[in-house]
C-alpha cells in the first residue's frame, strides 16, 4: 500500500518539483532583468553630468591663448562692443566740456563758486559713467578703446544771453544729446538680443539721464525768469552754493 501510494503521488510530487524550479526560474530571470535595468538606469544618471560637461566644453570653450578673453560669450556681439566704445568716448567729451565750465566760472574775473561747482560735479559724473561702460566692457570680456576727445570752448559769455543762461542750455542740449546716445545704445543692445546690456543700460545709465534733464531744465527756467545777468546771476549762484 506505501508502494502503491508513493507510486501515485510520485507523479504529482515530480510535477510540483518542475513547478517550482520553473518559478524559480522565473523570478531568477525577473531579477535579472531589474538588476539589468537598475544598472543601466545608475549608468545614464551617471553619465548625464559627463554628457552636460561634454556639451559645456564644445559650446562653450576656454580661449586657448592669453591674448583672447576667457569671460567673453557668444551673447556680446561685436556691435554692442564698439557701440560701447563710442559711449565710453561720449561720455569723456560731455565730462570734458562741464570740466572747462567748471574752470571758467571759477575764474578770478568771473567768480560764482556755485555754478563752478555745479560744473565740476556734472564733469565728476559723466567721469564716472564713462568708468562705469568701460568696467561693464571689461566684465564682458571685451576690450576698452578710448578715443580723441574735441577741446571744448574756454569762452562762455553770450552777448545776449550772458555766461550763466547760455552755459546751463547748453548743458541742456548736451543732457538731451547724451540720453539721444544711450538709447541708440539700447537699440543695439536690443537688436543683438543681449538682454544683459539692455538692463545695465536702463538701471545704471538710462533713470540717472532723465533726472540729469529735469534738473537743467528747472535751472533754465529759474534764469530765464529772473534774468541771466547781474544781480539774478549772483543770487542763482548762492543757492546752487548753499545747495552744494
Amino acid at each position: 500500500m506505501a508502494a502503491l501510494a508513493a507510486s501515485f503521488f510520485a507523479p504529482g510530487a515530480a510535477a510540483l518539483a518542475r513547478e517550482k524550479t520553473t518559478a524559480h526560474a522565473r523570478r531568477s530571470t525577473k531579477n535579472s532583468t531589474a538588476t539589468r535595468a537598475a544598472v543601466k538606469s545608475d549608468e545614464t544618471a551617471i553619465s548625464k553630468p559627463f554628457e552636460a560637461l561634454v556639451e559645456a566644453t564644445s559650446t562653450h570653450p576656454v580661449a586657448a591663448a592669453r591674448s583672447e578673453s576667457f569671460a567673453r560669450t557668444p551673447h556680446y556681439k561685436a556691435a554692442c562692443e564698439r557701440a560701447v566704445n563710442e559711449q565710453i568716448n561720449i561720455e569723456y567729451n560731455v565730462s570734458y566740456i562741464y570740466h572747462a565750465m567748471y574752470a571758467y566760472f571759477a575764474r578770478d574775473n568771473v567768480y560764482l563758486p556755485g555754478i563752478a561747482k555745479h560744473f565740476l560735479r556734472e564733469s565728476l559724473e559723466e567721469r564716472g559713467h564713462a568708468e562705469l561702460l568701460m568696467n561693464y566692457q571689461i566684465m564682458r570680456g571685451e576690450r576698452v578703446e578710448l578715443q580723441a576727445l574735441m577741446p571744448p570752448q574756454v569762452e562762455y559769455d553770450h552777448p545776449e544771453k550772458g555766461d550763466a543762461l547760455y552755459a546751463f542750455e547748453l548743458s541742456l542740449s548736451l543732457e538731451k544729446l547724451n540720453n539721444d546716445r544711450l538709447l541708440s545704445l539700447h537699440a543695439v543692445a536690443a537688436e543683438c538680443d543681449d538682454a544683459n546690456m539692455q538692463d545695465f543700460i536702463e538701471g545704471e545709465l538710462l533713470a540717472d539721464q532723465v533726472k540729469s534733464i529735469q534738473e537743467i531744465s528747472e535751472m533754465v527756467a529759474q534764469l530765464r525768469r529772473m534774468g541771466n545777468k547781474g544781480d539774478a546771476v549772483w543770487h542763482f549762484d548762492q543757492a546752487l552754493l548753499d545747495k552744494a
